[in-house]
């Protein structure tokens, strides 16, 4: 049979085998019924947070506020996006409490990302926040790099983690934290503590759960909210308040598979967490799975998530790969095979310029992805940091955050196959196998998963924030 899949900058119609499952996030199985009333339910968030004071007794005459929220790699731009309903009425709010305008900043928490451009920032807070805000210095991205703008805490005591922090969030009064509730394979949900662990922090902070010893753990995968990768974020994110002096005031919003609020909590970051997660789980653990697949199907864009040439670059090929593995590992056999359309010719080394640097020495090697992460000591990073700093790239320690991660794709498969390599040594060279077409693929791995397995394909599982497929008869942890 006939199915449309993600390749390039669009989709292609690929020929799969006639016994194929197919799961569509958001259409297979429909999301929790969304909010009649964004804006009011944001505004009862904000009127009765959990576990915390209101803003009127937290806000008065001369107070700094922060407010940070999520880069582009997640949360949605439509008009009622959580960003946009969220961040006005807190103005609102702290200005209704005495604070005044000029002492209100915007930072757009991109932590190890590259930094958001200016027509992006508007793209996500709307042309009215932007215009109000930009000009006057007080829109900013973090930078992790910048020592003047970042505050050295130490380290947490209960697992050793390095903690910085943003300088403008230290200083504040009050920090409002805008997150996103959305299934991630890294510790379960984006939003809560993990909001501000990774992102007004810096890469030693980062290291401590983006490594192999964290993500190559049993309790990474399959994806769970209480792995030593979770447990980190929340000892990171407590630490900061710690050495701040006051806690983080949270507004995360429950969204579903097309970015639209399920549900929005304000307040103390734990409690946060327990009452958006309780919410979440309706909507990301999805209980669908009759059986476990041997073969699995997927079509990366060039661009999602990371930037627009994630499709096209074969780190972050991999990554991708390794992280539907996290998120679908309940569903499938113990060691099966991946095939993925992707386009695989270029590192982007506008977003990405250390990539092609870290793939040339994990080739000249040719150890597995783990085994290259003390590059990051040794290779020339100051130029890559400057990248970062001034030019809209990566961190170059990001590279090095994907490899821990992609090696789950080398570790637990029987083989990866991409489809459609323009330029297929890219993906050899990591490991993978190439054909021409999904089924020549499909038959190859008649080898290693028999002559009739279980085939599972996934239609726009990188255009939409994913789910975490469980079996339907599995019970919730």
């Amino acid at each position: 049979m006939k199915v449309k899949l993600e390749y390039g900058d669009g989709q292609v119609e690929v020929n799969v085998p006639d016994n194929s499952d197919i799961f569509e996030t958001g259409v297979t199985v429909k999301d929790p019924k969304g909010l009649d009333d964004v804006k009011q339910a944001t505004l009862d968030a904000l009127h009765h947070p959990l576990n915390m004071k209101t803003i009127p007794e937290l806000v008065h005459e001369g107070s700094k506020i922060t407010i940070v929220f999520p880069d582009k790699v997640k949360g949605g731009f439509q008009d009622d996006s959580h960003r946009k309903t969220s961040i006005p009425l807190i103005i609102d709010e702290c200005l209704k409490a005495g604070a005044k305008e000029e002492d209100i900043m915007l930072i757009c928490s991109n932590g190890l990302h590259r930094k958001n451009k200016p027509e992006e920032i508007k793209k996500i807070l709307g042309d009215e926040l932007f215009n109000r805000f930009w000009d006057k210095g007080q829109i900013v991205n973090h930078d992790s790099e910048d020592p003047e703008h970042i505050v050295d805490l130490g380290y947490e005591p209960k697992f050793h983690a390095k903690v910085v922090i943003n300088k403008y969030v230290f200083d504040s009064d009050v920090c409002f934290l805008i997150g996103h509730t959305q299934g991630n394979p890294y510790g379960g949900y984006s939003g809560g503590y993990k909001h501000c662990a990774t992102g007004i922090s810096n890469w030693e902070s980062i290291s401590s759960h983006h490594c192999p010893e964290v993500m190559h753990r049993k309790d990474f995968v399959p994806v769970t909210s209480h792995s030593l990768m979770r447990q980190k974020f929340d000892a990171i994110g407590e630490w900061m308040e710690h050495g701040m002096g006051k806690s983080f005031f949270c507004v995360d919003a429950v969204l579903d598979s097309f970015s639209h609020q399920i549900a929005v909590f304000a307040g103390e970051a734990h409690a946060v967490e327990k009452a958006s997660w309780e919410v979440a789980d309706k909507r990301t653990y999805v209980h669908w799975a009759k059986k476990k697949y041997d073969v699995i199907i997927m079509g990366l864009p060039n661009d999602f998530q990371y930037g627009t040439r994630q499709g096209r670059n074969p780190i972050l090929i991999e990554q991708a790969i390794a992280a539907q593995i996290v998120r679908l590992k309940r569903v499938m056999v113990e060691n099966p095979v991946i095939i993925a359309l992707a386009q695989c010719d270029d590192f982007g080394d506008e977003e990405f310029p250390a990539m092609k640097d870290v793939y040339d020495y994990y080739v000249a090697r040719g150890n597995t992805l783990p085994d290259i992460e003390h590059y990051y000591d040794i290779m020339d990073k100051e130029k890559y940091i400057e990248a970062y700093r001034f030019k809209y790239a990566f961190h170059p320690f990001h590279a090095f955050s994907m490899i821990s991660c992609a090696h789950i794709a080398e570790r637990d498969c029987k083989a990866v196959y991409i489809v459609g390599a323009k330029v297929p040594g890219y993906a050899r060279e990591m490991g993978m196998k190439t054909r021409n077409t999904v089924m020549e693929a499909y038959e190859d791995a008649k080898k290693y998963v028999g002559d009739n397995p279980n085939v599972l394909v996934l239609p726009m599982t990188f255009k939409r924030p994913s789910v975490h497929l469980c079996m339907e008869d599995e019970k919730d942890e």
